[in-house]
Formats: structure tokens, sequence, C-alpha cells
């Protein structure tokens, strides 16, 4: 059983860290982080892990980092763990766009609440967080 969830070193990708260290303490899973390209070897990565973790109090979840594969979008590999069997929950972060503006823009935020195959939870960063 795992709780799955996208990062990207912005501030949409940030915020959904503690949201989904949380839901794994929640239900008693692991934590897979999905790494937006090479955001894995980022220097601030694990800075950002730990700052959740902390936040979270998820003292006790097990993470694992998964980096996208090359060629492949960072939304298909989300889609493509929200069919792994054991995932409870994908997390994904999102802009502070209107619903409206999504529609009409496209995400990758958009395209994993559509194809997903399990329940996702979209968390929008708190107002006022560095970038």
């Amino acid at each position: 059983m795992t709780v799955v969830v996208g990062y990207s070193p912005t501030v949409e990708g940030k915020g959904a860290l503690p949201f989904a260290f949380g839901e794994a303490v929640q239900r008693g899973v692991d934590l897979v982080v999905v790494a937006e390209e090479d955001s894995a070897s980022e220097e601030g990565f694990g800075a950002a892990i730990e700052s959740a973790r902390d936040e979270a109090g998820a003292g006790g979840v097990v993470v694992k980092v998964h980096d996208n594969e090359p060629g492949r979008s960072h939304a298909d590999n989300l889609i493509d763990l929200s069919y792994a069997e054991g995932t409870d929950l994908v997390v994904i972060g999102i802009r502070r766009r209107s619903p409206v503006g999504k529609l009409f823009l496209g995400s990758i935020s958009q395209r994993v609440l559509l194809e997903a195959q399990c329940p996702v939870v979209a968390v929008k960063p708190a107002v006022g967080l560095p970038r």
C-alpha cells in the first residue's frame, strides 16, 4: 500500500509533499515521490523532503524516490503508478490558476486528475510560500 506524490521544484510541487506525508502516516503506508525530470538530483530535493517530513510529523514513513522514465512525461509516470497494485492515493500540487483557466490551458495535473485509476487529491500551495 502506498501514497504517490508528484514532485517538482516549484511551490506547487513542494506544497504537495507535507499533505502526502500526512496521508501516508494516517494510512500507515509508504510514500513514493515521483520527481519531475531531474528534480531528484537537484540540490534542494533532500531538504524539501526532510522539511515536508518534519512539517507532517511523519517520522515513521518510508520514502521511495521514483525518477521519471526518460522520454516520458511526468503525468504519464503518475498515471502509470495509479494503476499499480497497492497504490491508495495520488497527491499532486496545482497552480493557483482558476479551474476555467486550467481547462483552456491544460496541465499535467489535469491529465492526472482525469486519467488516474485511483483517488487523486490536488493540493493548492499556501499563499505566501517562497518560490
